[in-house]
C-alpha cells in the first residue's frame, strides 16, 4: 500500500499556525531539531512511524495531515500506531521480529497465537489486522504475478476517483474501498467468496478465486460469479459489463458518495442517468447520506 503523504509545505504551515517551535516538535518526535528542520525544508522525509506522533503534537489528525491512499496493509497499521518493527519482538514473545517481518512482506501468515497481541498493540480488532494481512499478501502475489504496478495503479485510481474503471479489477477495487470506508475496511477475500456462494446457493468462487479478480491476475469471471457478486457488493450486474457508460455512472455516484462524506456537496441528485445507470435506490441512500451528514455537521457546529 502507498505510504501517508507527508507535505513538507503543509507540516510548516500547520506547526506556524499553531506557533509550535521546532525545537518541541522534535522533543515530542524523539528528533533532533536539526531533523525536524529538515524535514520542512525537504532535505529528508520522517519515518512512517513517527507521523502519528508527529500529527499529535501538532494536534491534528493523522488521516487529515497525513492522507493514505487505499486502505491499510499490516505495515501500514503497525506505523499507524508508531512502532517500529524491532520492537514487535517483545510484543508477540520472540526473539527477533521475524512472523511480524515475514507478514509484512506477505511471505507467510501471523500465527493466531501473535495475532491478539499485535491486535491490541495497534489499537485494532483482530478481525481488522487479518484484513491488513490479507493485503500485504495480496500485493505480494501481485509483485510476484508481476502485476504490482498495475495493481497499484487501480488502488491509487480508485481511492483518488480520478476516472471511471475500466477492467474488472478496477471496478472490484473502486466498490469495495467506496463501499466499505471504515477502518475496519472492506471484507476479506474469504469473506467476500462465502457471501457470493452463500447468494448463489453453490460454491462457485473461492478465495483465491476472488483474490485473482482483485488483483488482476485474472480478467474475465462466468455471468454465475458476476451476478452473485453484483447482488453481494449492492451494485447493478451491467456494472461489471464492458460499457464505459454504465461504469461512469456508477463511478459518479460514487464520486459524490465520496464528496458528501467529505462535506463539499450538500445534495446529491441523480442528473441524466438512463434506466442502465444507479439505481433510485442507490441514489436515495447517497442523497440520505448527505443529508444526515449536514445535520450532523449543524449539531457539532462544523
Amino acid at each position: 500500500m502507498p505510504a501517508r503523504r507527508f507535505d513538507r509545505g503543509r507540516v510548516r504551515s500547520v506547526r506556524r499556525a499553531a506557533e509550535i517551535p521546532q525545537a518541541d516538535v522534535a522533543k515530542a518526535v524523539g528528533v533532533g531539531d536539526s531533523t525536524v528542520a529538515g524535514w520542512e525544508l525537504g532535505s529528508s522525509v520522517p519515518d512512517q512511524e513517527k507521523l502519528p506522533a508527529l500529527a499529535k503534537v501538532l494536534k491534528w489528525d493523522l488521516d487529515d495531515l497525513f492522507p493514505r491512499e487505499g486502505l491499510p496493509d499490516l505495515k501500514d497499521l503497525r506505523c499507524d500506531a508508531g512502532y517500529y518493527r524491532y520492537e514487535m519482538a517483545e510484543v508477540i514473545g520472540t526473539k527477533s521480529d521475524g512472523p511480524v517481518a515475514g507478514a509484512e512482506q506477505g511471505v507467510r501468515r501471523l500465527k493466531d497465537k501473535y495475532v491478539p497481541a499485535l491486535a491490541a498493540k495497534y489499537g485494532v480488532s483482530e478481525a481488522e489486522l487479518r484484513r491488513a494481512e490479507d493485503r500485504s499478501i495480496a500485493a505480494a502475489e501481485a509483485k510476484k504475478n508481476g502485476t504490482a504496478g498495475e495493481l497499484g495503479t487501480q488502488a491509487g485510481a480508485a481511492a483518488d476517483i480520478s476516472g471511471p474503471p475500466g477492467s474488472l479489477s478496477e471496478k472490484i477495487t473502486l466498490i469495495l474501498q467506496r463501499s466499505y470506508p471504515g477502518p475496519q475496511g472492506p471484507p476479506s477475500d474469504a469473506e467476500m467468496a462465502a457471501d457470493v456462494n452463500a447468494h448463489a446457493g453453490a460454491e462457485i468462487l473461492t478465495a483465491d478465486d476472488f483474490a485473482d479478480l482483485r488483483t488482476g491476475v485474472t480478467n474475465t469471471a462466468s455471468p454465475a460469479v458476476l451476478e452473485a457478486l453484483a447482488a453481494v457488493i449492492g451494485v447493478s450486474r451491467m456494472y461489471f459489463e464492458p460499457d464505459e457508460t454504465v461504469a461512469a455512472q456508477v463511478y459518479e455516484g460514487l464520486h459524490l458518495l465520496a464528496a458528501a462524506k467529505k462535506g463539499t456537496v450538500g445534495r446529491v441528485r441523480a442528473r441524466g442517468l438512463g434506466s442502465q445507470g444507479l439505481s433510485p435506490k442507490m441514489m436515495a441512500l447517497v442523497n440520505e447520506l448527505a443529508a444526515e451528514l449536514e445535520e450532523k455537521e449543524a449539531d457539532t457546529g462544523k
